[in-house]
């Protein structure tokens, strides 16, 4: 596993497993969203088995998956909803997908009109991820 911060309160992962929620636990996390769709995994990966061990651990865990190709708007809007109620409690999120790269898109779109644009898209960009093919689209949400 492998935490990549895109603010204090928000960080994304490539796939996690069972035996990496107690580090994400003591990493400080409180709140492990899942961007990945259970049928690009095992069994043992599935979103039910980590929000049993999440939940074991003391963690909320959101199961918000972005099918590759497939995001929509009800996924930035459940994003939104699992961050905000995070860090209105001044706790931290830890979302996880495949690279990283759909959970750190959809952050990205969450935030829309909360932070500049290139500061949303550079976040996502030092990882390598494509968060800047929706830079049309961060600007049209939050010009809303």
């Amino acid at each position: 596993m492998e935490i990549r911060p895109l603010s204090k309160s928000y960080a994304v992962s490539p796939q996690i497993t069972t035996e990496d929620i107690p580090a994400i636990a003591g990493a400080g996390y409180a709140v492990v969203i899942c961007n990945r769709p259970d049928g690009e995994v095992a069994e043992l990966q599935r979103a039910q088995a980590l929000k049993a061990a999440a939940e074991a651990a003391g963690l909320e865990f959101v199961f918000n998956p972005v099918v590759p190709g497939g995001l929509t708007m009800d996924n930035v809007s459940l994003q939104r909803s699992a961050i905000d109620a995070a860090t209105q409690e001044g706790q931290k999120v830890l979302a996880y997908c495949a690279s990283g790269n759909r959970s750190s898109i959809v952050w990205a779109l969450a935030h829309a009109g909360r932070q500049p644009t290139d500061d949303l898209i550079a976040a996502g960009a030092q990882y390598g991820y494509q968060t800047a093919q929706f830079r049309d689209l961060i600007e049209r949400l939050a010009a809303e």
